[in-house]
């Protein structure tokens, strides 16, 4: 009877097990993680607002350009965003469509601040293009693709702005393959554009969705009407001339563009495209729905000991991001962490790789741009935030006890633009240390000290001159030092590939400066490419990298 007893338990227990790693798989194939690059002002922070809304996951849009008195980009939360108009960090939202768990990383568009997006496209899954119906590919849409390429990840392309004046939708798709070197395939196709613009005709269902522009709340929006390509309705609807011009097209369309291929969309090959317009909300619950079926749940990712697979292995992940002061109130720092493989339990220690630590992760939160929801639980695919105490760094991994291993480390990229920061209160060094350290441990900024001195002038080095702006408005407005910032006349920097180099035994020309980084790597500063030249022919078996991973 005991040993019926035993079994019967035994079997309860391994029937449980079986039950919780369904759960946990079920969870992490719902899981969707994207993140939207474009070039600033085509239309990502709205485009990325607007899912919010049909996710339920706020209630009004905000408008990036807002008047005084008007409501701001949910994801833009810093003062200075909110002064300028435009998104200088990354934001991480999470909410729930259509059985769907959906985090979406913003990232800024500008390219000064285009260091924060190459680090947020290493947490993401997929990318989600926006580009402009007016420009086309612009310039940092370019260099964000090429980090996309480099992961081999899919992209998805949204053309923006359909109800403004647009350039040709075929040029557009040229430009776009000529540009990126990718192969494109239109999902739906446009109906005019600008005043012109009539709706979308869908490849896939062949129905049109009619465009029309109405006035809701002081916003404008569309009210979209379904018809069948054959229905009079609509032919007398766009008019003889526009429904030709959509005859041709479809005809064109079906006969020479590249066939949809989901393999090649995976591999990062093939680029599904869709028109629309993310401020009148036109095309973009049509476009959530059909990504949601194009993408994957979180896939393998490499470490140090190989493919860390999300539903098999037991939880990890890695830290992509450090944001501080983001409660003015408490002065925290919050990491974010993507999860890679199995469930996140608050309660269960965890494993600090770099550090070689077992601790709890202090208050495990779900963002949304600064407001937060202290969670239990999370799951492979998954953004969350940790209180940082101060011991994690970007790239750093995190796993169970006894499972030691290391995620591929995120590069940082060698800035192009250097100045001494100088503080003005020589009786707030002690606030002046703890913010530049602070700034400088998010990845916003790299600072470097003289390599022969323990106490010297503090080098600030950036990717893009108006990150300095925002490091002089945090220093004097999170933590109340007044600071100057004089240029200096570096536009190179390089490290040295073997970090137990002494570059006192260098021999290199009188405008470059020997500094050391944070960790004590060995760089140096130069002022042109010659002296990189020069530097490297006097000093045989020298080798320099430009870039560094963490």
């Amino acid at each position: 009877m005991m040993i019926h007893t035993l079994s019967t338990q035994i079997n309860k227990i391994i029937l449980l097990e079986i039950n919780m790693s369904e759960n946990i798989k079920k969870e992490i194939e719902n899981r969707r993680t994207f993140a939207i690059i474009s070039h600033p002002d085509a239309g990502k922070t709205t485009l990325t607002e607007k899912f919010l809304l049909y996710g339920g996951a706020i209630n009004t849009a905000g408008s990036v350009k807002g008047k005084a008195n008007s409501k701001y980009a949910v994801s833009d939360w810093m003062d200075i965003e909110k002064e300028r108009g435009i998104s200088v960090t990354s934001s991480a939202l999470q909410f729930q469509y259509d059985g769907y768990c959906i985090n979406i990383l913003d990232t800024p568009g500008h390219q000064d601040f285009s260091e924060d997006t190459y680090r947020t496209l290493m947490a993401a899954d997929s990318a989600v293009m926006v580009i402009d119906a007016s420009k086309g590919v612009e310039a940092q849409t370019i260099k964000l693709f090429k980090v996309c390429v480099m992961r081999h990840i899919p992209i998805f392309t949204f053309i923006n702005k359909m109800d403004l004046e647009a350039r040709d939708p075929y040029e557009l798709l040229e430009e776009i393959e000529n540009v990126l070197g990718i192969k494109t395939c239109p999902m739906n196709w446009p109906i005019g554009s600008g005043k012109q613009f009539k709706g979308v005709y869908d490849r896939g269902t062949k129905k049109i969705s009619m465009f029309q522009a109405v006035s809701v709340g002081g916003a404008k929006s569309a009210a979209e009407t379904t018809y069948d390509i054959e229905d009079v309705a609509f032919q007398q609807e766009i008019g003889e001339d526009l429904y030709e011009q959509l005859a041709e097209d479809v005809e064109l369309l079906d006969g020479a563009s590249e066939p949809f291929d989901q393999e090649l969309v995976d591999k990062g090959e093939l680029s599904p495209v869709f028109f629309g317009s993310a401020l009148t909300t036109f095309g973009v619950e049509t476009f959530l729905e059909h990504f949601l079926k194009m993408t994957e749940s979180p896939l393998p990712r490499m470490s140090d000991a190989g493919l860390i697979n999300p539903v098999e292995e037991e939880f990890s992940g890695f830290i992509f991001k450090i944001q501080a002061n983001m409660n003015k109130a408490h002065h925290d720092r919050i990491a974010f962490m993507r999860i890679c493989s199995g469930k996140f339990d608050a309660t269960k220690d965890i494993y600090h790789v770099q550090s070689g630590r077992k601790m709890k992760l202090s208050r495990p939160q779900q963002i949304m741009a600064q407001d937060r929801k202290v969670i239990d639980e999370a799951y492979a695919g998954d953004v969350m935030g940790v209180f940082d105490p101060g011991v994690f760094s970007i790239g750093d991994t995190i796993c169970m006890p006894g499972k030691k291993f290391a995620y591929e480390g995120i590069p940082t990229f060698a800035p192009e633009h250097f100045c001494r920061l100088v503080a003005l209160d020589s009786m707030k060094r002690k606030q002046f240390m703890k913010g530049v350290t602070q700034i400088a441990q998010e990845g916003a900024i790299q600072i470097f000290q003289d390599y022969n001195l323990e106490m010297s002038e503090i080098i600030v080095g950036v990717v893009g001159v108006l990150q300095f702006d925002v490091l002089k408005y945090r220093m004097e407005n999170e933590y109340g030092c007044d600071v100057r910032l004089d240029p200096l006349p570096y536009t190179h920097i390089r490290w040295v590939k073997d970090p137990a180099t002494d570059l006192n035994s260098l021999k290199c020309p009188s405008d470059t400066k020997k500094v050391k980084d944070m960790k004590g790597n060995p760089l140096i500063l130069f002022s042109n490419e010659w002296s990189i030249r020069m530097t490297l022919e006097r000093n045989e078996g020298l080798e320099f990298e430009e870039f560094w991973k963490n």
